[in-house]
């Protein structure tokens, strides 16, 4: 899709240090139990009692608290939900993203051949919901 390009933990790892704010779509538990560091959680998905369903409040949430043309790097588990989130985001007129391509865990390929993600390739971890990271905290944020 325009405007979405797709790029590799190591690509993902200098995006962050040149700038780029890593966005990570997952839900908050995951989003407690490991991520990149510096990462701001916005659930693209909600565990409901059925299983996983759209944040309905996604699309606000982000708009408040990011400039559509900020440098954004999106990241989920496996890449899945991440491209949903950029393809929502092209839609609202967002220029500058990035999207993990792998997530955390890693995607397989063609083949059925895992390319490792984040969390897999040994890249730094963070644990937690650090101050000024978690859901609740980008729900307050102002762009920049």
């Amino acid at each position: 899709m325009s405007g979405i390009i797709r790029v590799s933990p190591e690509e993902a790892q200098t995006l962050v240090a040149e700038g780029y704010v890593y966005v990570d779509v997952r839900t908050e538990l995951e989003f407690e139990q490991g991520h990149a560091p510096g990462a701001l959680n916005v659930p693209v998905m909600l565990q409901g009692p059925t299983g996983m369903v759209p944040n309905p409040d996604f699309p606000d949430v982000m708009q408040a608290a990011f400039g559509r043309g900020e440098p954004l790097l999106l990241g989920c588990r496996s890449g899945v939900r991440s491209m949903k989130a950029a393809q929502q985001l092209v839609g609202l007129g967002y220029t500058n993203l990035r999207e993990l391509r792998t997530g955390w865990e890693g995607t397989r390929d063609a083949f059925g051949r895992l390319e490792p993600g984040w969390g897999k390739k040994g890249l730094p971890v963070e644990l937690g919901a650090p101050a000024g990271q978690s859901y609740q905290d980008v729900k307050q944020r102002t762009p920049r």
